[in-house]
């Protein structure tokens, strides 16, 4: 039986509206498309301009006709690079959250062996000496510990207004905070 990659089995289980946003995205996001959008506007343009002859104008300038269908193909293709967006992020949040617990299930690996490794030393040379070094990373990895850390050293720190319009003053006018001229 066929291994599928973690992309692949994602990729064959997309549903319908996922795959239609991802081939419009893949279409529209190709430089043909991109050729036929300026092919099609000069025509447009020029036809409407009364440049080509026999051409029957529909839309005259400003093409408030043309104008609408932009809007609104730019408001769909909007729509479908987030819906395409939404999915690969989705996708990228679990590569990242299997990744992470590789790397856990790694790290009590590399711990148990240093463990094993440690111990053979001790048994091999009694009387050598503590190794402080060894001893911190035979300790627990704790995870929770990291998060936090993390997660209050990326916290956005609180802006008071006037703190705010102090900043503002102090680059405007270029002087210290405490009032006094440079």
């Amino acid at each position: 039986m066929p291994h599928l990659s973690f992309e692949a089995k994602l990729q064959k289980n997309r549903r319908f509206t996922e795959r239609l946003a991802d081939d419009i995205n893949r279409i529209a996001g190709n430089f043909t498309f991109f050729i036929v959008h300026v092919a099609g506007f000069t025509i447009w343009i020029l036809g409407n301009s009364g440049k080509i002859p026999n051409f029957p104008i529909i839309d005259p300038f400003p093409f408030n006709l043309l104008t609408m269908m932009v809007s609104l193909e730019a408001i769909f293709l909007s729509i479908f690079v987030l819906m395409s967006q939404n999915r690969q992020s989705a996708v990228a949040s679990l590569r990242e959250e299997i990744h992470l617990q590789i790397n856990e299930i790694a790290e009590r690996e590399v711990t148990k062996a240093l463990k094993l490794l440690a111990e053979l030393h001790h048994a091999q040379f009694p009387k050598s000496e503590k190794d402080e070094e060894l001893e911190k990373m035979l300790e627990k990895l704790d995870t929770g510990k990291i998060e936090a850390e993390l997660e209050k050293e990326l916290e956005p720190k609180p802006m008071v207004i006037s703190e705010l319009f102090d900043k503002v003053e102090e680059l405007v006018i270029k002087r210290p905070r405490n009032g006094m001229k440079k």
